[in-house]
Protein backbone atom coordinates (compact mmCIF):
# COMPACT_ATOMS: atom_id res chain seq x y z
CA UNK A 1 0.00 0.00 0.00
CA UNK A 2 3.01 2.45 0.83
CA UNK A 3 4.50 1.35 -2.41
CA UNK A 4 1.49 2.49 -4.44
CA UNK A 5 0.69 5.67 -2.55
CA UNK A 6 4.16 6.64 -3.01
CA UNK A 7 3.99 5.81 -6.67
CA UNK A 8 1.08 8.14 -6.74
CA UNK A 9 3.13 11.08 -5.08
CA UNK A 10 5.66 11.12 -7.38
CA UNK A 11 3.52 10.79 -10.14
CA UNK A 12 1.85 13.76 -8.97
CA UNK A 13 5.12 15.70 -8.37
CA UNK A 14 6.28 14.75 -11.58
CA UNK A 15 2.87 16.30 -13.24
CA UNK A 16 3.28 19.17 -11.03
CA UNK A 17 6.98 20.24 -12.58
CA UNK A 18 5.87 19.55 -16.06
CA UNK A 19 2.95 21.79 -15.36
CA UNK A 20 5.18 24.57 -14.08
CA UNK A 21 7.61 24.26 -16.46
CA UNK A 22 5.25 24.95 -19.11
CA UNK A 23 3.54 28.01 -17.48
CA UNK A 24 7.47 29.78 -17.01
CA UNK A 25 7.87 28.87 -20.64
CA UNK A 26 4.71 30.21 -21.74
CA UNK A 27 5.25 33.34 -19.40
CA UNK A 28 9.01 33.79 -20.82
CA UNK A 29 6.97 33.44 -24.57
CA UNK A 30 4.31 36.16 -23.38
CA UNK A 31 7.07 38.53 -21.69
CA UNK A 32 9.12 38.23 -25.08
CA UNK A 33 6.35 39.02 -27.00
CA UNK A 34 5.18 42.48 -25.51
CA UNK A 35 8.91 43.79 -25.33
CA UNK A 36 9.01 46.34 -27.98
CA UNK A 37 12.06 48.31 -29.16
CA UNK A 38 11.94 51.94 -31.17
CA UNK A 39 12.22 49.89 -34.70
CA UNK A 40 9.00 47.51 -33.77
CA UNK A 41 6.65 51.21 -33.26
CA UNK A 42 9.29 53.05 -36.34
CA UNK A 43 10.37 50.66 -38.87
CA UNK A 44 12.35 52.69 -41.33
CA UNK A 45 14.99 52.16 -37.63
CA UNK A 46 17.57 50.32 -40.27
CA UNK A 47 18.05 53.65 -42.50
CA UNK A 48 19.42 55.29 -39.44
CA UNK A 49 22.23 56.01 -36.60
CA UNK A 50 21.57 57.58 -33.74
CA UNK A 51 23.47 59.69 -30.55
CA UNK A 52 22.48 59.65 -27.37
CA UNK A 53 22.45 62.26 -24.79
CA UNK A 54 25.44 60.69 -22.79
CA UNK A 55 27.56 60.77 -25.83
CA UNK A 56 26.91 56.91 -26.83
CA UNK A 57 26.71 56.25 -31.20
CA UNK A 58 24.68 53.25 -31.48
CA UNK A 59 24.81 52.03 -35.57
CA UNK A 60 22.45 49.36 -35.81
CA UNK A 61 18.89 50.09 -33.88
CA UNK A 62 17.01 47.22 -35.01
CA UNK A 63 15.48 45.69 -31.55
CA UNK A 64 17.96 48.46 -29.58
CA UNK A 65 16.53 50.69 -26.94
CA UNK A 66 18.07 52.60 -23.81
CA UNK A 67 16.13 53.68 -20.78
CA UNK A 68 16.24 57.28 -20.34
CA UNK A 69 17.35 58.28 -24.04
CA UNK A 70 15.48 56.13 -26.59
CA UNK A 71 12.80 53.99 -25.47
CA UNK A 72 8.87 53.22 -25.91
CA UNK A 73 6.00 54.51 -23.71
CA UNK A 74 2.60 52.92 -24.26
CA UNK A 75 -0.51 55.67 -23.61
CA UNK A 76 -3.97 54.83 -24.04
CA UNK A 77 -3.16 51.86 -26.34
CA UNK A 78 -0.93 53.90 -28.78
CA UNK A 79 2.51 53.12 -28.89
CA UNK A 80 5.63 56.24 -28.75
CA UNK A 81 9.15 55.97 -29.12
CA UNK A 82 10.88 58.38 -26.92
CA UNK A 83 13.78 60.44 -27.86
CA UNK A 84 15.25 62.39 -24.19
CA UNK A 85 18.35 64.76 -23.43
CA UNK A 86 19.60 66.51 -20.73
CA UNK A 87 21.01 69.88 -20.68
CA UNK A 88 24.74 69.06 -20.72
CA UNK A 89 25.91 65.63 -21.80
CA UNK A 90 28.30 64.12 -24.17
CA UNK A 91 27.55 65.69 -27.98
CA UNK A 92 28.91 65.95 -31.07
CA UNK A 93 32.08 67.98 -32.59
CA UNK A 94 30.01 70.89 -34.44
CA UNK A 95 27.62 71.41 -30.90
CA UNK A 96 26.84 72.48 -27.64
CA UNK A 97 23.89 71.22 -27.14
CA UNK A 98 23.18 67.97 -26.85
CA UNK A 99 21.09 65.22 -27.92
CA UNK A 100 19.41 62.07 -28.49
CA UNK A 101 18.52 62.08 -32.50
CA UNK A 102 18.55 60.04 -35.14
CA UNK A 103 21.20 60.80 -38.42
CA UNK A 104 20.33 59.34 -41.50
CA UNK A 105 23.05 56.84 -43.18
CA UNK A 106 22.09 58.44 -46.75
CA UNK A 107 23.52 61.69 -47.86
CA UNK A 108 22.04 63.25 -50.79
CA UNK A 109 22.14 66.65 -52.68
CA UNK A 110 19.46 68.89 -53.06
CA UNK A 111 18.90 68.13 -56.75
CA UNK A 112 17.87 64.90 -55.76
CA UNK A 113 16.35 65.54 -52.27
CA UNK A 114 14.06 62.76 -50.14
CA UNK A 115 11.10 63.29 -47.89
CA UNK A 116 10.66 62.58 -44.09
CA UNK A 117 7.42 62.89 -42.25
CA UNK A 118 6.83 63.22 -38.35
CA UNK A 119 4.10 63.05 -36.04
CA UNK A 120 4.87 64.45 -32.79
CA UNK A 121 4.12 65.80 -29.44
CA UNK A 122 7.07 67.27 -27.19
CA UNK A 123 6.89 66.23 -23.33
CA UNK A 124 9.46 68.70 -21.95
CA UNK A 125 11.54 71.52 -22.85
CA UNK A 126 13.90 72.33 -20.07
CA UNK A 127 12.78 74.78 -17.62
CA UNK A 128 16.18 77.12 -17.05
CA UNK A 129 17.60 79.40 -19.55
CA UNK A 130 18.44 82.85 -20.35
CA UNK A 131 15.00 84.32 -21.76
CA UNK A 132 16.98 87.09 -24.32
CA UNK A 133 18.76 83.95 -25.28
CA UNK A 134 16.58 82.98 -28.71
CA UNK A 135 17.45 79.21 -28.26
CA UNK A 136 16.48 78.91 -24.54
CA UNK A 137 13.90 76.55 -23.55
CA UNK A 138 13.58 74.85 -27.58
CA UNK A 139 14.63 71.70 -28.75
CA UNK A 140 15.09 70.82 -32.64
CA UNK A 141 12.67 67.70 -33.57
CA UNK A 142 13.70 67.76 -37.75
CA UNK A 143 16.67 68.75 -39.33
CA UNK A 144 18.22 69.09 -42.44
CA UNK A 145 22.26 68.99 -42.21
CA UNK A 146 24.60 69.31 -44.86
CA UNK A 147 27.76 66.90 -44.52
CA UNK A 148 29.94 69.44 -46.73
CA UNK A 149 31.66 73.28 -47.03
CA UNK A 150 30.43 74.85 -43.74
CA UNK A 151 28.21 72.19 -42.61
CA UNK A 152 25.58 74.77 -42.02
CA UNK A 153 21.68 73.72 -41.66
CA UNK A 154 19.12 74.48 -44.43
CA UNK A 155 16.65 73.31 -42.20
CA UNK A 156 15.63 73.12 -38.11
CA UNK A 157 12.33 72.53 -36.76
CA UNK A 158 11.80 74.01 -33.47
CA UNK A 159 9.32 73.53 -30.67
CA UNK A 160 9.71 75.95 -27.81
CA UNK A 161 8.33 77.08 -24.76
CA UNK A 162 8.45 79.96 -22.03
CA UNK A 163 8.44 78.95 -18.64
CA UNK A 164 4.85 79.48 -17.33
CA UNK A 165 3.07 79.76 -20.71
CA UNK A 166 0.83 76.85 -21.43
CA UNK A 167 1.38 77.07 -25.00
CA UNK A 168 4.81 77.22 -27.09
CA UNK A 169 5.54 77.98 -30.62
CA UNK A 170 7.27 76.18 -33.64
CA UNK A 171 8.83 77.43 -35.98
CA UNK A 172 11.63 76.61 -38.97
CA UNK A 173 15.20 78.06 -39.30
CA UNK A 174 16.73 78.24 -42.79
CA UNK A 175 20.72 78.78 -42.05
CA UNK A 176 22.07 80.97 -44.67
CA UNK A 177 24.76 79.18 -46.35
CA UNK A 178 27.43 82.17 -46.15
CA UNK A 179 29.74 82.72 -48.63
CA UNK A 180 33.44 82.25 -48.50
CA UNK A 181 35.03 81.76 -45.51
CA UNK A 182 32.23 83.87 -43.28
CA UNK A 183 31.50 80.60 -41.44
CA UNK A 184 29.33 82.74 -38.75
CA UNK A 185 26.17 81.34 -38.47
CA UNK A 186 23.02 83.22 -39.27
CA UNK A 187 19.23 81.64 -39.22
CA UNK A 188 16.44 83.01 -40.47
CA UNK A 189 13.59 81.94 -38.73
CA UNK A 190 10.01 81.44 -39.79
CA UNK A 191 6.58 80.84 -37.48
CA UNK A 192 4.35 78.23 -37.78
CA UNK A 193 2.19 78.31 -34.91
CA UNK A 194 2.99 80.84 -32.70
CA UNK A 195 6.31 83.01 -32.21
CA UNK A 196 9.60 82.53 -34.41
CA UNK A 197 13.32 82.51 -33.29
CA UNK A 198 13.73 85.74 -32.49
CA UNK A 199 10.85 86.60 -29.96
CA UNK A 200 12.37 86.36 -26.46
CA UNK A 201 12.48 88.42 -23.08
CA UNK A 202 13.31 91.71 -22.77
CA UNK A 203 15.68 90.43 -19.91
CA UNK A 204 16.61 87.12 -18.41
CA UNK A 205 13.89 86.56 -16.59
CA UNK A 206 10.92 87.99 -17.91
CA UNK A 207 9.32 86.57 -20.91
CA UNK A 208 7.21 87.55 -24.04
CA UNK A 209 3.31 87.41 -24.33
CA UNK A 210 2.18 83.72 -24.69
CA UNK A 211 0.88 82.49 -28.14
CA UNK A 212 -2.73 82.70 -28.89
CA UNK A 213 -2.35 80.27 -31.42
CA UNK A 214 0.12 78.41 -30.00
CA UNK A 215 1.06 74.54 -29.54
CA UNK A 216 1.22 72.95 -25.71
CA UNK A 217 3.15 70.23 -24.17
CA UNK A 218 1.55 67.17 -25.04
CA UNK A 219 0.18 68.53 -27.76
CA UNK A 220 0.63 66.24 -31.10
CA UNK A 221 1.11 67.74 -34.43
CA UNK A 222 2.70 66.22 -37.74
CA UNK A 223 5.48 67.97 -40.18
CA UNK A 224 6.75 67.13 -43.82
CA UNK A 225 9.76 67.74 -45.11
CA UNK A 226 9.65 66.86 -49.18
CA UNK A 227 13.04 68.12 -50.99
CA UNK A 228 12.42 67.61 -54.53
CA UNK A 229 14.48 68.66 -57.42
CA UNK A 230 16.56 71.17 -55.15
CA UNK A 231 13.06 72.58 -53.65
CA UNK A 232 11.49 72.18 -50.18
CA UNK A 233 8.28 71.88 -49.79
CA UNK A 234 6.90 71.93 -45.90
CA UNK A 235 3.58 70.68 -44.56
CA UNK A 236 2.74 71.22 -40.70
CA UNK A 237 -0.28 70.03 -39.75
CA UNK A 238 -2.29 69.38 -36.14
CA UNK A 239 -5.96 69.13 -35.00
CA UNK A 240 -7.74 72.37 -33.95
CA UNK A 241 -4.77 74.43 -36.00
CA UNK A 242 -4.83 75.57 -39.28
CA UNK A 243 -2.54 73.81 -41.93
CA UNK A 244 0.27 75.67 -42.95
CA UNK A 245 2.97 75.10 -45.67
CA UNK A 246 5.92 76.32 -47.01
CA UNK A 247 8.50 76.48 -50.02
CA UNK A 248 11.83 76.95 -50.48
CA UNK A 249 14.21 76.53 -52.67
CA UNK A 250 17.81 75.11 -51.37
CA UNK A 251 19.71 75.49 -54.89
CA UNK A 252 19.14 79.66 -55.44
CA UNK A 253 19.81 81.79 -52.97
CA UNK A 254 17.48 84.97 -51.79
CA UNK A 255 20.24 86.68 -49.84
CA UNK A 256 23.16 87.04 -52.11
CA UNK A 257 22.97 90.98 -51.09
CA UNK A 258 23.86 92.73 -47.76
CA UNK A 259 20.22 94.32 -48.57
CA UNK A 260 18.81 90.99 -48.90
CA UNK A 261 19.28 90.01 -45.30
CA UNK A 262 16.50 90.05 -43.07
CA UNK A 263 16.21 92.69 -40.56
CA UNK A 264 15.08 89.68 -37.77
CA UNK A 265 18.91 88.16 -38.65
CA UNK A 266 20.35 91.46 -38.29
CA UNK A 267 18.68 91.86 -34.93
CA UNK A 268 19.08 88.12 -33.57
CA UNK A 269 23.11 88.05 -34.60
CA UNK A 270 23.95 91.47 -33.88
CA UNK A 271 26.41 91.04 -31.32
CA UNK A 272 28.52 88.87 -33.70
CA UNK A 273 31.56 90.07 -34.87
CA UNK A 274 30.72 88.56 -38.90
CA UNK A 275 27.46 89.34 -38.42
CA UNK A 276 25.46 90.40 -41.91
CA UNK A 277 27.23 87.33 -44.10
CA UNK A 278 25.70 87.19 -47.18
CA UNK A 279 24.95 83.68 -48.76
CA UNK A 280 26.55 82.17 -52.08
CA UNK A 281 23.97 82.73 -54.56
CA UNK A 282 23.82 78.41 -54.94
CA UNK A 283 22.81 78.42 -51.57
CA UNK A 284 23.31 74.27 -50.90
CA UNK A 285 23.14 73.21 -54.32
CA UNK A 286 25.80 70.09 -54.98
CA UNK A 287 26.37 69.70 -51.14
CA UNK A 288 25.73 66.24 -49.72
CA UNK A 289 22.91 66.65 -46.82
CA UNK A 290 20.88 64.45 -44.70
CA UNK A 291 18.16 64.27 -42.49
CA UNK A 292 18.06 64.33 -38.59
CA UNK A 293 14.78 63.72 -36.41
CA UNK A 294 14.66 63.28 -32.57
CA UNK A 295 15.31 65.31 -29.86
CA UNK A 296 18.03 68.08 -30.03
CA UNK A 297 18.35 69.94 -26.87
CA UNK A 298 18.85 73.44 -27.32
CA UNK A 299 19.34 74.48 -23.84
CA UNK A 300 23.17 74.67 -22.75
CA UNK A 301 25.12 76.28 -20.00
CA UNK A 302 26.97 78.45 -22.18
CA UNK A 303 24.49 80.26 -24.28
CA UNK A 304 21.30 79.68 -22.59
CA UNK A 305 22.61 79.74 -19.33
CA UNK A 306 20.67 76.75 -18.08
CA UNK A 307 20.87 75.20 -15.23
CA UNK A 308 23.02 71.42 -15.77
CA UNK A 309 23.85 69.78 -12.55
CA UNK A 310 27.59 70.03 -13.18
CA UNK A 311 26.57 67.19 -15.94
CA UNK A 312 24.68 65.22 -13.80
CA UNK A 313 21.88 63.62 -15.59
CA UNK A 314 20.08 61.95 -12.60
CA UNK A 315 19.94 65.38 -11.36
CA UNK A 316 19.02 67.31 -14.71
CA UNK A 317 16.16 64.57 -15.48
CA UNK A 318 14.69 64.96 -11.38
CA UNK A 319 14.82 68.83 -11.78
CA UNK A 320 13.78 69.73 -15.26
CA UNK A 321 16.87 70.08 -17.17
CA UNK A 322 16.11 68.33 -20.27
CA UNK A 323 14.22 67.65 -23.41
CA UNK A 324 11.72 64.83 -24.15
CA UNK A 325 10.18 64.44 -27.66
CA UNK A 326 7.87 61.90 -28.31
CA UNK A 327 6.94 60.01 -31.54
CA UNK A 328 4.35 58.06 -32.52
CA UNK A 329 4.68 57.72 -37.13
CA UNK A 330 8.03 58.53 -39.03
CA UNK A 331 8.73 58.00 -42.61
CA UNK A 332 11.79 58.52 -44.83
CA UNK A 333 11.28 58.18 -48.49
CA UNK A 334 12.53 59.49 -52.00
CA UNK A 335 11.51 63.40 -52.63
CA UNK A 336 8.30 63.61 -54.60
CA UNK A 337 6.75 65.89 -57.32
CA UNK A 338 4.76 68.00 -54.75
CA UNK A 339 0.59 67.85 -55.91
CA UNK A 340 -0.72 71.21 -56.63
CA UNK A 341 -3.05 71.03 -53.88
CA UNK A 342 -0.37 71.42 -51.40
Amino acid sequence: MKKVLFTIVMFLIIVACKNNSKISSNSAIQTETITKYPSDVIPFMDKWKILLGDGTHVDDLINYQRDDFFYIENEKGTDWVVYKAPNAGITSRTSSNTRTELGENAHWIPEVGGKLTGTVKVQHVSTSGDATAASSYAVVIGQIHSDEGHENEPLKIYYKKFPGHLKGSVFWNYEINTKGDNIGRFDYSTAVWGHDFSVVGKDATTYPEEPKNGIALGEEFTYEVNVYKGIMYLIFTSEGHETITFTKSLIKSDFTKKSDIPEQVLKVYANREKGGGVERETAYAGEKNYFKQGCYNQANPKSTKSETYNGNIVKQYANGSYAEVWFKEATLASGEKQSESN
